[in-house]
């Protein structure tokens, strides 16, 4: 594995390679995004084997969300710092390390402390892939359609996740870790055909990376806890203020520090500002709706991980072909009509979810995932086209990962505060509408936020 990775961070192509360079990144975006899905359609097996409640399954994807969020500023600016190419070899090489972890994971403890390594190395992987496209087709235009096929990587894993999920599971859980090894491996060997990249020396801000760390560490904790125990109890109130006083030192810190990892300035863009609400909130339905859907077919109505695996596997069919249309109409028709009416889809999904709950109905909930993958599917491209049009070249791999951090704090909060609604199987149904209903009024707000963005900008 080592040896691989030196090849693929020294060895520069003749000449550049596009292709190559969005088969990588659409690898990694397939890899990051099937650690999150495939395993949620295994928490119901993984908790019998191992143990734990409620808040348990909740760490086993919020220990990788948080993680992940938590270091993509870092990662931004070591893709930054280092290279592009660099830094996406870094991660590929740990998160095939720790997929064999959690795959040969002994206790639940071990498991999530696994799956928090796991995310910290799909944080390295995301910036750099963003950075390598953008490197790759500096035209926006191109780059729009590149993105679009970029977005399929997680599509395809949002279409094979759970069904692939649902039918390693019934084998074993553990095998839905170990399916990531050879794709790293494969990742490793198309990097050989991808140019070096630049880099931008700079010191690191590790004042920051503490401060976030700590912030939505503490968040995160106070969320997921707060629904096992209560929000009243000590710790839960300890962990509520230190997330408090974290993420307002980190805010000080990253005004007053010389070489901040999230500069302060990118928030001067409109079109920026747009792109962090939408990507916040669809990953609040996104990831949110996933988890409620999977715990509901199994946990609550008692269905088989290949039952509910089959079940949303026509939502991520969709999800393909509205990724893959997503770039031709961001060409055509520009950024502002994808970004709304994916939106105002979502919106819709998430609201008739709402209605049909309780009828206690598998296949009425889960026909309406449909509409959130496909308005996500169609709307995300076009949205990461604005953040990578809004900065210069040099600042990509950090623009990508404030994105990056806003989508996955959206995700880890959604799956926090979900989990705490839904902890009591007697009150299950009406846990998930209360969820159902936060996560349509923050799509409607993106919705509206999305009528403010510009035309797509000619190329620099």
């Amino acid at each position: 594995m080592t040896q691989a990775t030196d090849a693929a961070t020294s060895s520069p192509a003749r000449g550049p390679r596009p292709g190559a360079a969005l088969a990588i990144g659409s690898l990694g975006f397939f890899l990051i995004t099937l650690d999150i899905l495939i395993v949620n359609v295994a928490l119901t097996r993984i908790g019998a084997e191992l143990g734990g409640a409620t808040a348990g399954k909740q760490w086993v994807i919020d220990g990788y969300t948080l993680l992940f969020a938590s270091l993509l500023l870092f990662a931004g600016n070591l893709s930054d710092t280092i290279g592009a190419k660099r830094a996406i070899a870094t991660g590929i090489g740990l998160f095939a390390i720790t997929s064999a972890a959690c795959a040969g994971a002994p206790t639940l403890g071990a498991l999530i402390a696994a799956r928090c390594v796991q995310g910290a190395s799909a944080a390295l992987m995301l910036p750099a892939s963003m950075a390598l496209i953008r490197e790759a087709y500096p035209d926006p235009r191109r780059r729009a359609r590149a993105l679009g096929v970029w977005a399929v990587g997680g599509a395809v894993a949002g279409a094979l996740g759970p069904l692939v999920g649902g039918l390693l599971t019934t084998v074993s859980w553990r095998l839905v870790f170990g399916i990531n090894i050879p794709v790293c491996v494969a990742m490793l060997v198309l990097l050989l055909r991808v140019r070096r990249s630049p880099v931008r020396p700079s010191r690191f801000d590790w004042i920051g990376q503490l401060t976030a760390v700590v912030g939505l560490s503490a968040l995160i904790s106070c969320l997921i806890q707060g629904g096992a125990e209560g929000f009243g109890t000590p710790p839960v109130i300890s962990d509520g203020l230190l997330a408090i006083v974290g993420l307002a030192a980190f805010v000080l810190v990253e005004r007053r520090v010389r070489q901040p990892m999230m500069p302060l300035s990118l928030f001067g863009s409109v079109g920026m500002r747009i792109a962090l609400l939408v990507g916040f909130s669809f990953m609040v339905a996104n990831f949110g709706t996933v988890f409620l859907v999977s715990l509901f077919v199994q946990q609550h109505l008692g269905l088989s991980p290949l039952v509910a695996g089959l079940l949303v596997f026509p939502t991520a069919i969709f999800s393909v072909v509205g990724n893959l249309a997503s770039g031709p109409i961001t060409v055509r028709f520009g950024t502002r009509i994808p970004v709304v009416a994916g939106m105002v889809c979502m919106a819709v999904g998430v609201l008739g979810m709402f209605a049909v709950a309780p009828l206690n109905a598998a296949p009425a909930v889960t026909s309406l995932l449909v509409l959130t993958g496909a308005g996500g599917s169609v709307a995300m491209p076009s949205v990461t086209g604005i953040v990578l049009a809004s900065v210069p070249q040099e600042l990509s791999g950090t623009a990508s990962a404030v994105f990056n951090t806003f989508r996955q704090v959206g995700g880890a909060v959604a799956i926090a505060v979900f989990g705490a609604l839904i902890a009591d199987p007697a009150r299950f149904v009406q846990g998930m509408q209360v969820s159902l209903l936060i996560a349509a009024a923050l799509l409607v707000a993106a919705a509206i936020a999305g009528l403010r963005i510009r035309p797509l900008p000619a190329a620099r």
